[in-house]
């Protein structure tokens, strides 16, 4: 799969709703009505970190919900990629981006949304050929002002911002022309997941869902 190919891919994933979970399972149970309550909610593109044991496990369970879109983040090595295709994954979210990792995921055809935080780190991406970046740690690195000042010299690329996202501010984000979509764990708080109040988190998915984007 060819860089131009991931993105157009990446893009259609980004452009099916304004919010992409990111999902942090410690208990496998969860996975599978987790899933379901947030594509309940209007929420299809789902990503789960590889930073617990059980993130794998996770990821296949999902696999399995109608109407999921299911990826892997944190994506560090070549062997996460080979892990997370195994199980099911459709895309693949790395937080940073390495020759190592982009050929991984090329190799095995896992559409990779790589991350950048930089003007130089978004034009190395470019000149790959990658034209939707994960753009992170947002709002450390910026924010809503950095994308839209990136903007104007760097049109081609679009983004998804994922770090320190709320339903407060994700709309400063989506009103920017090169913002496809935000990353957000606010929609899956970990209290909720414990309580196992899926029907609330479908409501935070309603709610993230219904939120207007410019791009």
């Amino acid at each position: 799969m060819t860089p131009a190919q991931q993105s157009a891919k990446t893009a259609e994933i980004c452009r099916l709703a304004p919010v992409v979970p990111v999902l942090v399972i410690d208990d496998l149970s969860h996975a599978k009505p987790l899933a379901q309550a947030l594509v309940a909610g209007g929420l299809p593109a789902l990503e789960v970190t590889l930073r617990t044991p059980v993130a794998l496990d996770a990821i296949r369970a999902m696999a399995e919900v109608p109407g999921g879109v299911v990826g892997a983040g944190t994506l560090l090595t070549p062997a996460d990629v080979r892990a997370a295709k195994a199980a099911g994954a459709t895309f693949g979210v790395s937080p940073g981006a390495t020759e190592r990792i982009i050929a991984a995921c090329e190799e095995e055809g896992l559409p990779l949304l790589p991350g950048a935080a930089t003007a130089s780190e978004i034009m190395a991406l470019l000149e790959r050929g990658y034209t939707v970046q994960k753009f992170f740690p947002a709002e450390q690195a910026g924010g809503a002002a950095y994308l839209k000042s990136i903007g104007s010299p760097i049109p081609q690329v679009r983004f998804c911002p994922t770090g320190g996202i709320s339903l407060k501010i994700a709309p400063d984000y989506l009103a920017l022309k090169n913002i496809l979509c935000v990353g957000g764990s606010w929609v899956a708080p970990k209290e909720r997941m414990a309580a196992g109040d899926w029907a609330g988190i479908t409501t935070l998915a309603r709610e993230a869902a219904a939120l207007p984007r410019s791009a």
